[in-house]
């Protein structure tokens, strides 16, 4: 039952990142369509005729409720088995439908309506509680109004791990950084706290690329090393990486770790390090020695101090970005604060 709530509310909070708590994998089965009987007549119908009033009946309940709804994806894999009299009845009486589903909703309205309530509605908070819970079935909503003291005191909390950083805060995030580039003086100061074993920070490093590419030294960037506790690779590769920096090539040793996310034992470390033609007893031992241990700890701790708890995360001028994945989310942030002042 924990592990359904930590779920519900890695989900409510909008979360795609890796973190402490283990993600769910989403189920996507397509069911295959097949041409519909008509029980007026007891004659199998024309599979277009039946894929048009289904289609249609389908496409208008979830134009209604919401593409990424439980009834819009149910209906969808049922209409195909539906004989087309019964779609095209049911759309000339739709609001008994739509009606009929928001009763079953009523525990989803009411988290969403007290939710906001409690947290603000002009909270950040608030806006993914009501983007987020017309796509949790009924049953997970009863569940989360069930335990509801422990669901808005997790979203408090992170309602304030959301506030821009003081400049304090900003300013040791930024310190003794290594593992940088532009120039250190632009008006933009981006800090990123990844991990190299999750999936979501190899997607981030695509959208860092294109930043890169197209601000140059508009902007200045910090990777800092947030290894996650259950990926046992991550921390020694995070080790090599900065081992590599020591040798020049960080950010090439970054991009064979995120293409390698599979293969980041100490035999593979070695390769990469090898292909980039690194110092390889300089290189080995750093490893052995652990030389960048209390360095890599020591960032985790500092993620930690700004409420660090997922990877990819990333800070804008000390803003926390909503969606650090997407390219065309951070060059709109990128291009506030570069218009800023």
């Amino acid at each position: 039952m924990r592990h359904l709530l930590q779920i519900s509310l890695l989900v409510l909070a909008g979360l795609t990142a890796c973190n402490q708590a283990a993600p769910a994998k989403k189920a996507a089965d397509e069911g295959s369509k097949t041409a519909a009987v008509d029980t007026k007549e007891g004659e199998a119908t024309e599979p277009g005729a039946a894929a048009s009033e289904c289609e249609a009946y389908s496409k208008a309940l979830c134009d209604k409720l919401g593409e990424r709804t439980p009834e819009c994806t149910a209906m969808q894999q049922i209409g195909a088995m539906l004989p087309p009299s019964a779609c095209k009845a049911a759309q000339a009486d739709m609001e008994y439908t739509t009606g009929k589903i928001a009763e079953l909703r009523k525990d989803c309205t009411d988290l969403a309506t007290k939710l906001c309530t409690d947290i603000g509605e002009d909270t950040e908070s608030c806006s993914m509680v009501k983007e987020q819970t017309p796509n949790f079935p009924p049953p997970r909503c009863k569940m989360m109004l069930d335990r509801y003291d422990e669901v808005l005191a997790d979203l408090r909390k992170r309602e304030e791990a959301n506030k821009p950083l003081d400049e304090e805060k900003q300013a040791q995030i930024l310190a003794d950084a290594k593992t940088t580039f532009g120039a250190g003086d632009a008006k933009v100061q981006i800090v990123e706290f990844s991990d190299f074993q999750c999936q979501f920070c190899a997607r981030a490093a695509d959208a860092v690329s294109s930043i890169k590419e197209k601000y140059g030294d508009k902007v200045h960037f910090v990777f800092r090393q947030f290894p996650l506790r259950f990926h046992k690779d991550a921390h020694l590769a995070a080790q090599a990486a900065l081992a590599a920096n020591e040798q020049g090539k960080f950010w090439e040793y970054h991009d064979l770790l995120f293409d390698n996310q599979g293969k980041l034992k100490r035999e593979n470390l070695e390769e990469y390090a090898k292909q980039l033609k690194l110092n390889m007893a300089d290189f080995k031992k750093a490893l052995d020695k652990e030389t960048f241990k209390e360095q890599v700890d020591a960032e985790l701790a500092m993620g930690t101090a700004v409420a660090v708890s997922g990877t990819p995360t990333i800070f804008i001028n000390g803003k926390r970005v909503q969606n650090p994945l997407n390219a065309d989310s951070l060059a709109k942030e990128i291009d506030a604060a570069l218009a800023a002042n």
